[in-house]
């Protein structure tokens, strides 16, 4: 996972209701170069929509985001989960990822929470609503202190500003719904998220060579 975010730094989010639509929007995201995709589990068809992924692009890394609970992150698992991202830091939600040998990145953004995922044995976090929370000052603060813990900001990351998240040496990835547009989506026009997910794809490269 990791090592798959290391070549290319960057992790769309997807909200569907419809599994047909999941697929064609993760499809047109691989197509842009972005295989490692997070569903996002904000409808009651999410687990569905995100087993429906699973199956048709075997090749992409889809894992399940906004995982509230134990109990959510199980059903995730079963889903087809490779890796769990929720909002916030909750233990329940971290022994039940680990639990299912996959990597959980919970959210922080203050330095006791940080300290907190850091005593568990976590040490790539989830840095959330990166915009609200500080942006990158903040990331070059907790980054200073927290040496090696890498970070996944999320929130008000878009491709204006992904070079600059992308540009601090404790940044891993960023995340963002800024890829899949929902207008777009719901006219059906793939080949938008396509040349949006091939833009981050070559900001991404600029920033990191």
């Amino acid at each position: 996972m990791e090592d798959k975010l290391l070549q290319t730094p960057v992790i769309p989010l997807v909200q569907a209701s419809d599994p047909e639509v999941a697929i064609r929007t993760s499809k047109a995201l691989v197509d842009g170069g972005l295989d490692v995709i997070e569903v996002v589990m904000r409808t009651p068809e999410a687990l569905d929509c995100m087993a429906a992924i699973v199956e048709a692009l075997p090749d992409a890394i889809v894992g399940a985001g906004t995982v509230l609970s134990a109990g959510q992150a199980g059903s995730a698992l079963e889903a087809g989960a490779k890796f769990i991202v929720s909002p916030g830091l909750n233990e329940g939600v971290v022994e039940a990822s680990r639990t299912g040998g996959v990597p959980v990145y919970p959210g922080v953004n203050t330095p006791s929470e940080v300290q907190t995922a850091w005593n568990l044995g976590l040490r790539t976090l989830k840095f959330f609503p990166a915009g609200l929370a500080g942006g990158t000052p903040m990331l070059k603060a907790l980054g200073s202190v927290f040496r090696d813990v890498k970070f996944i900001p999320t929130g008000g990351v878009s491709a204006s500003n992904l070079g600059e998240y992308l540009a601090v040496s404790s940044v891993l990835a960023c995340g963002g719904s800024w890829l899949t547009p929902a207008d777009e989506i719901a006219a059906g026009n793939y080949d938008a998220v396509t040349t949006l997910a091939r833009e981050a794809a070559g900001i991404a490269q600029s920033a990191r060579g």
